[in-house]
């Protein structure tokens, strides 16, 4: 795992370097660089140019995608791996669409440096209208300040420096996107002095913080059956070992949410399973609901989350904490930092009893059922194929789950280390597997890359493989096929043709990227076999194309799908 961004990036600000003359766009570049980004995704465009020119021959790598969307998602992967990520496009036609990808990431809490390039100040005084414009030249920083959690414009050269250090902080800070975008003009720009942004100290309420730590370990003291569920922030923050000490130290179960999937390692003797309410496995839901004391750690409490609202988690029994809130029961605290909450209750631990965790039937939650207990027949069921995989997992594997049933069968994988799962577990768009495949493997590239995806989903995204086999990754792709969304079938009962897909022999594809093996599959042992090859020839690309059983989904997706299809 990299260096936490956080403790590195203001010493960097004191550095006698940065008090000598440097253009704008190489002040970005060492930023960028101080925040531990050694990678760059994106597209180039006019407006750009110039800013794409100081990049090449800067210490960034900078990888071109086949679209804007697809360096979004690589971004974010990347970003949920090392800390930060970063992507360079155009004005509005490369920006513009880069923004689902963004929503997503600001939705889930990913920390991308979002920098687009913009028409150059001189040629705006004209008064022409300029391609790629709409509306006016403010309209795609407008579109972006609903997503971020902080936005520059550097039109002066004055402030130029203090706004990257000012929005790079933020974005360190949140760990959400931010934006900023430089007028091609500006790039070589020197302006007269740095005036580097030296940050608003963000103290927390030490008298509210102390508050909290003392009635939560109270609370957990005169609990019997207390349990952690743990969410994504837990990662985003880089507290696994706060909170591994915390559950530890008086033997407490840990339970994560579906977006939470990996933020520790699932085999670590007090992970117990994915909380999902009724849509979970039940064993799961029994601890965590049965629970006096639910200590919800950084988790979102979004409707995927909570099992189509299905959970069951009374206020009275439970602390609610994230970066941005504290709940106790009905007790709310302000200005509490998640990082001096967890630490403090750390250092109260002593108060709290050993337990034996009662009853507890999860012993060992990565022993899945045995996959030998689907029907006798060849044809192929999820469920049975993500046993099979869930075999080959190690602790240099990362999983990547795209949306539908790629996603809700891939919660009974064991994950082995942390971060090491990855999905749009709460945003949930179609398409960003492959893409955040690239992303991974740039992250990670001695990971073994592991793509779950439909075919609806690898249609839309699906090219940006191409990019992987370019920068020399050998990614296992297991695409998913049962012709269309599976998802919205289930959803929305009747042979409707809106969801189906066009037919395509995906393997064929590799012979366009020249390189590559296909797999096309339709029995168990055809799997097993191509599985088996995929995993022996790490130094080739590897696409499963899986056919599945007619109208086949994971008990997941029955659930969830029968509890969204009362709202459809």
């Amino acid at each position: 795992m990299s260096t936490p961004t956080s403790d590195r990036n203001r010493d960097s600000l004191a550095s006698p370097s940065l008090f000598e003359p440097i253009s704008i766009g190489d002040y970005l570049i060492r930023r960028l660089g101080d925040y531990g980004v050694e990678d760059l995704f994106g597209i180039p465009g006019d407006y750009v140019l110039s800013f794409y020119s100081e990049l090449e021959k800067s210490p960034l790598n900078v990888i071109g995608c086949t679209r804007e969307d697809c360096a979004g998602f690589a971004a974010d992967a990347y970003a949920r791996i090392r800390g930060m990520g970063a992507l360079c496009v155009t004005y509005c036609v490369g920006g513009l669409s880069v923004c689902n990808s963004i929503a997503g990431a600001y939705a889930e809490k990913s920390p991308v440096v979002v920098i687009s390039g913009a028409p150059g100040l001189k040629e705006r005084s004209t008064g022409a209208l300029l391609h790629h414009m709409v509306r006016d030249f403010r309209t795609q920083a407008d579109v972006f300040e609903k997503f971020t959690i902080a936005s520059a414009e550097l039109t002066d050269p004055l402030t130029a420096m203090s706004e990257i250090d000012r929005v790079l902080d933020a974005c360190d800070h949140f760990k959400r996107p931010v934006y900023i975008e430089l007028p091609r003009d500006m790039v070589h720009v020197i302006p007269p002095s740095p005036h580097g942004y030296r940050g608003v100290l963000r103290e927390a309420n030490s008298e509210a913080t102390n508050e909290a730590i003392r009635e939560t370990i109270e609370r957990l003291a005169a609990a019997k059956k207390p349990v952690i569920l743990a969410g994504v922030e837990i990662h985003r923050f880089r507290l696994q070992d706060e909170m591994l000490q915390l559950a530890e130290s008086a033997n407490i179960p840990i339970a994560t949410t579906m977006l939470g999937k990996s933020v520790v390692s699932e085999r670590h003797p007090l992970f117990i399973g994915l909380y999902e309410g009724a849509i979970g496995d039940s064993e799961v839901t029994r601890v965590v609901e049965q629970s006096d004391c639910v200590l919800l750690l950084g988790a979102f409490l979004s409707d995927i989350n909570l099992g189509i609202y299905t959970a069951k988690l009374e206020p009275n029994r439970c602390v609610y904490v994230t970066s941005e809130s504290l709940r106790i029961s009905h007790h709310h605290y302000h200005q509490v930092d998640l990082k001096q909450f967890l630490v403090g209750l750390n250092g109260e631990t002593s108060r709290l009893p050993w337990r034996e965790i009662p009853n507890r039937s999860v012993e060992e939650p990565h022993e899945k059922k045995d996959s030998d207990d689907e029907p006798e027949t060849e044809s192929l069921r999820t469920s049975w194929l993500i046993a099979k995989l869930n075999e080959r997992l190690d602790a240099d594997t990362i999983v990547i789950a795209d949306v539908g049933d790629s996603l809700f069968a891939a919660t009974e994988l064991t994950i082995h280390e942390r971060t090491e799962f990855l999905s749009p577990a709460y945003y949930t768009s179609m398409g960003f597997s492959i893409p955040a495949a690239l992303g991974a493997a740039t992250a990670r590239p001695d990971h073994r890359i592991v793509v779950l995806v439909g075919d609806g989903a690898f249609q839309m995204t699906g090219q940006e493989l191409s990019t992987l086999i370019r920068e020399g990754h050998h990614p296992v792709v297991i695409l998913l096929d049962n012709h269309g969304y599976g998802t919205e079938r289930y959803l929305h009962k009747g042979n409707w043709k809106y969801n189906d897909v066009a037919t395509w022999d995906y393997g064929q594809l590799l012979r366009v990227y020249r390189s590559g093996v296909p797999h096309r599959v339709g029995t168990k042992s055809e799997f097993i076999t191509a599985i088996d090859t995929a995993w022996s020839q790490r130094d080739q690309t590897h696409l499963i194309h899986v056919t599945l059983e007619e109208n086949d989904a994971s008990d997941t997706l029955r659930k969830l799908a029968e509890r969204m299809g009362e709202m459809v």
